[in-house]
Formats: C-alpha cells, structure tokens, sequence
C-alpha cells in the first residue's frame, strides 16, 4: 500500500496538532514518526489510521493507492493497529485472541474454521510462539504478549501495520529483541509498516526512513544515516543524541576552533578526542569532572578550565581511554576528530 498525506493540518479548537504535513509513503517501506511528546506523531498516525478524521475545521488528504480516505472510518481502510499496552482479551486464549478478527467478519467474508486454525497456527510460528496456543495472556511474559498482538493485527491482512509506542512497556533487553525481530518479520511480509516512537535508538536500528515531528511540523525527512549524520536544523542534531556546542571560529591551515565568537558548531561526544592540554589543536582546556566506564563506549564529562558550569561530553573506545590512561581531576585538551560547522537548515 503506498500512502500519501498532502497539506494535512489538524485542529483541535485553537490548538493546532498538525500543520501542513506532506508525506509520501513507499509501500513495503518501515518508516518511523519520531519526536518527542507532544510533537503530532501520534496524531498523525491516528489520522492515517482512521481514528481521527479530516472534519470540517482541518485540511488536507490522505491518500490510500491514490484514493483519498481522510473522512473515511478505520473500518474503511484495511489497517492494523498495535497498541502499547497489548489491549488483549484476557478471558480469551492465545489462539482465541489471534482468531478474534477472522471470526467477528461478516459471514460472507469469514473463513472456515478449519482455515482460522491453519491460519493461526501459521501466524503462532510466524511470532516464535507455536506451542504458546492454549495460554492465557497472564500466562506470557510482556514481549510475548506484545508479539500476540502484533499477529492478531496481521490475521485480517491488512495493507497497512500501524504500530504506536509497541516496545514502550517493556524492558531494554526485550525492546531490544523485539526491534531486531520486528524489522526481520517487516522485511518478510513486506508489509507497509508506520512506526510511532520517541526512542531515537529504536528508530534509528528498524527503520528504512525516518520522519522527525516537532510542534505539528515535520523538520526532516530522510534514512536514519542521513538524519544522524546530516541533520537539517538544530532541534534534528540535538533531539538525536547528545551534542556539543561552541561559539567559535575555524582557525585558518588547523583542524582547531577559537572561541568566543558568534561561529556555531555542534559536535558530537564521538567525534572529539581528548589530548594533551598543551596540543596546539585544541578547541579548549578542560578538567575531567566525571567518567562512565559501563557500556560500549567510555563517556567522559568534562568541564572548562575557565567556566566550570560549562560541560563538554566526550565518547570513546575502551582501548583508546586505557591507553590515555585518563583519570578523574586530569587537566586536558579537547580537539575535533571531525570539523564541521552547522548552520540552521543546512546540516553540519
């Protein structure tokens, strides 16, 4: 299903959800709404969804293989919607609950119940749960109940998956298991997929495109590669990971900046490296403040050796923190691995 939203704007009384929103939709594709709360990503999903209309006061189409359904009710449209919070029946079984929407179609429409079991028992596998039919959802752990969910929304086949915050009731471990397997089962089915989330991580590992929502307004379009490394204004680099900022100026034949002026840079943790504070490179001189040593990178905090509420966040390899052999208290230099100035609408 190829989805297209032309010049949607969505009101509720003086409060403007969405403003003037144009987006193209590939079928096949998983694309991400991503933005924080509040930002109109979870409008717009319900709008595309059908449960929330184009009414009198909006404006806008949306458009379904070139048919436009924005009035059109969620029954209308052929889509499925998984919850956060599963919104399983919990008197019904695994199975029950998978059935639920073959049985309740109109008699012309239903399949026997021979098929609804083939069916189910197809769908069970699909999910990595064959086995799990006879369970209650008290039964299953959060992760397996949300992949019940999800194959109940795929049993009525529909052309569109809509998917709002799924992962956001469960643990790190799970949510991380859960988008690995999420973007193998999308890429199996092939099934237009649209994905609400206000995790940048999430968005950025499962996603083919993403779409960052502030204020009702979309601020960039683009694969996660492109909005990571090529953000298109300040609220896209800062929302996406933590940043650096430096009012400052490119010193002329040097990788070096000088501060103050009103030059702006934004970088990231990454991408500064912590050297000798006698390096002629340096951006500044800084104190190491604080050290993190759990997880995949080093995070060092560090403050100005001239303003000690000035914060600078620096990433790094394990191996290359053991070998600056850096300690809490160290003074030091703070150098760029990578210059790149940034202007608002023109990336850095």
């Amino acid at each position: 299903m190829k989805i297209e939203v032309k010049n949607l704007t969505k009101y509720f009384g003086n409060f403007t959800a969405l403003e003037n929103i144009n987006l193209d939709i590939v079928e096949g594709e998983l694309l991400a709404l991503l933005g924080p709360s509040g930002s109109g990503k979870t409008t717009l999903l319900r709008m595309i969804a059908g449960l929330e209309t184009v009414d009198d006061t909006d404006k806008g189409e949306i458009l379904f293989n070139n048919i436009d359904v924005a009035k059109k009710d969620i029954g209308d449209r052929d889509i499925g919607f998984v919850f956060q919070h599963y919104a399983l029946f919990k008197h019904m079984t695994v199975f029950e609950n998978i059935a639920f929407g073959l049985r309740v179609k109109p008699k012309k429409e239903r399949l026997s119940n021979k098929e609804i079991e083939e069916k189910v028992t197809k769908l069970l596998k699909l999910i990595q749960l064959d086995g799990f039919a006879s369970r209650f959802p008290w039964q299953l752990s959060g992760g397996q109940r949300q992949r019940v969910a999800l194959a109940r929304a795929l049993a009525v086949e529909p052309k569109v998956l809509l998917l709002d915050e799924p992962f956001g009731a469960l643990d790190a471990k799970v949510r991380t298991d859960l988008r690995r397997w999420l973007k193998e089962l999308q890429e199996e089915l092939g099934i237009t997929t649209i994905l609400v989330t206000h995790d940048q991580e999430e968005a950025l590992e499962v996603a083919n495109r993403i779409v960052v929502i502030n204020k009702g307004k979309i601020e960039q379009i683009g694969t996660p590669e492109e909005v990571f490394h090529n953000p298109s204004n300040e609220f896209v680099i800062n929302f996406l990971g933590n940043v650096n900022l430096f009012h400052a100026r490119e010193i002329e034949n040097s990788s070096a900046l000088e501060e103050p002026t009103d030059n702006k840079y934004l970088i990231r943790p990454h991408e500064l490296e912590i050297v000798s504070v006698n390096d002629k490179d340096a951006i500044i001189q800084a104190k190491v403040k604080y050290i993190q040593l759990a997880g995949s990178f080093v995070k060092v905090e560090l403050t100005y050796l001239n303003d000690d509420k000035r914060v600078v966040l620096v990433e790094m390899p394990h191996y290359e923190f053991n070998e600056k052999n850096i300690q809490k208290g160290d003074i030091v230099g703070i150098r760029t691995r990578k210059l790149r100035s940034f202007e608002d609408g023109a990336g850095i």
